[in-house]
């Protein structure tokens, strides 16, 4: 099926362009997004008499889109989910999420101008890109956590895994130390019968795969 492009329609063309496309791609994504129209007689010479004016709204949607995208681009927002102790998402994370998200911190987008990178699955910082004119888009990020706490340790390049192991190399040390006040040289027996106790109840505390 031949289409003439309204607009700039990323591995197709550019706005004027008569293309050849699949009828499903055209009935149910083209036409009534807009994006194009049937390439008869008529609608190409409708194209042909307005292209100027076309042109020049293009042109200042595009710029609105850039000036957009200089603000957003780049900005992390937080979003709360539960999660196992593994980091796996009990719930989804969409682009309606993140719509919500970003019309809260101030920047007007729509969820169908926002796209999956890759399915956000477990907590950490997730990028989606979003699509604010057919030539101009930004990308966020997303960081998913289970706290604001946890949310602040992930901006900062942590997670809560590996906090807990900081806190539990601290807490090792810590007794290291009281026993050497106490006993001295002879405690280096102890640290290491401690040590030993420790690796075993993280062995037998283990989840059978």
């Amino acid at each position: 099926m031949q289409v003439i492009l309204m607009e700039r329609v990323a591995k197709l063309g550019q706005m004027g362009d008569v293309v050849d496309v699949k009828p499903g791609y055209a009935r149910n994504f083209l036409l009534p997004q807009g994006k194009a129209r049937s390439a008869s007689k008529d609608n190409i010479a409708n194209f042909e008499a307005q292209k100027a004016q076309l042109e020049a709204r293009n042109l200042e949607t595009k710029k609105e889109a850039e000036d957009l995208a200089s603000r957003l681009d780049g900005q992390q927002f937080v979003v709360l989910r539960s999660a196992s102790d593994a980091g796996a998402l009990y719930g989804s994370v969409t682009p309606r999420d993140a719509m919500e998200v970003a019309t809260a911190g101030g920047f007007s987008v729509d969820r169908k101008q926002i796209a999956l990178v890759r399915p956000i699955k477990e907590l950490g910082l997730h990028e989606m890109l979003v699509r604010l004119h057919p030539e101009v888009s930004a990308t966020i990020v997303l960081n998913v956590a289970r706290s604001a706490e946890e949310a602040e340790l992930q901006a900062s390049g942590k997670s809560m895994q590996e906090l807990a192991a900081e806190e539990e190399a601290a807490a090792e040390f810590e007794i290291a130390e009281l026993f050497d006040d106490i006993g001295g040289t002879k405690t280096t027996g102890i640290r290491i019968i401690v040590s030993k106790i420790h690796k075993t109840t993280k062995n037998t505390t283990k989840t059978p795969k």
